[in-house]
């Protein structure tokens, strides 16, 4: 992770240097700190979202409301959970859905006896705060730094963050694969990821389609050392709420359709498009459960 000034920062993101230094003291920066007498701030950590007066669908603003209050027993509070367990689970985490739940309503993770991964209760605990990050800033152009930063949320204070070459928040170092396919190499991620977000971003009102074909591709790149499949669902959840699209999370009895769909993507778009529809119809009962109106 690469560490900037207050006045570099202050200048890549175009604000000023007291300001830079207010967030700073304010913890309104995510990972910035004191190094030596001056602060420092992570190149990828973003200004604090602002006000916007865009209009936001029922979901969005009973998302908000309820992780401004801290509502128990919410849709905030079921997202949070489904959402967590769910994506970390694919990835290989050992913790159970009754174990996410103690973790994001104590702050604690209960007695157990089996051995419990540290990592997989400090990537828990980074995914709720990234869920928050997708809430406070949902209406912010999709970035390479929006993106670098969510992956920097993720997976601060695991033990890939004590490795230099994992690079935690920037893209990876070393090729990678997925599913035993060949990734996009090191030295061409930033073009490739670069050119993918130009395409999507240009699209005035992107479709569910058009947001699970940006998942496919951002898969494909690959573009961090690991944490991929996370973010990217975390970003195909947020793209979906932003542009008032039912979101839905893929659960465990869907992971294998969904990794099959991803497989035959574009070529036959029905499996992946299909898995997602599924997703969303799962979702829509829970809307419908907390009387929240969605399109149909």
């Amino acid at each position: 992770m690469d560490f900037i000034s207050v006045a570099e920062w202050a200048k890549k993101y175009g604000v000023a240097e007291r300001t830079a230094r207010n967030y700073c003291t304010q913890g309104k920066l995510a990972g910035a700190k004191i190094i030596g007498k001056t602060w420092s701030i992570p190149s990828v950590t973003l200004p604090p979202a602002r006000k916007s007066t865009k209009p936001t669908s029922p979901l969005l603003e009973a998302l908000i409301d309820q992780k401004n209050t801290r509502l128990k027993g919410g849709i905030y509070h079921r997202v949070q959970i489904e959402l967590t367990y769910n994506s970390n689970h694919i990835e290989g985490s050992r913790l159970t859905h009754d174990q996410t739940r103690y973790i994001f309503e104590t702050n604690t993770i209960g007695i157990t006896q089996n051995k419990i991964n540290v990592d997989d209760i400090i990537e828990t605990t980074n995914h709720f705060r990234a869920i928050d990050h997708i809430i406070d800033t949902i209406h912010n152009k999709l970035t390479e730094d929006y993106i670098k930063h969510l992956h920097y949320i993720l997976k601060a204070g695991t033990s890939h963050e004590r490795k230099e070459w994992f690079n935690v928040g920037d893209y990876k170092l070393l090729p990678n694969e997925v599913g035993g396919n060949d990734t996009t190499s090191p030295e061409n991620v930033h073009n490739e990821m670069k050119a993918l977000l130009r395409e999507y971003n240009a699209i005035k009102h992107p479709t569910l389609e058009d947001v699970i074909d940006f998942h496919k591709r951002f898969e494909s790149i690959h573009p961090f050392q690991d944490g991929n499949g996370r973010v990217g669902r975390l970003i195909m959840f947020r793209e979906c709420l932003r542009n008032n699209l039912v979101p839905f999370i893929i659960t465990d009895d869907l992971k294998m359709f969904y990794y099959n769909g991803l497989q035959n993507w574009p070529t036959i778009k029905g499996y992946l498009l299909d898995t997602c529809l599924t997703a969303q119809d799962y979702f829509k009962e829970i809307l419908i459960k907390f009387k929240i109106k969605f399109k149909d």
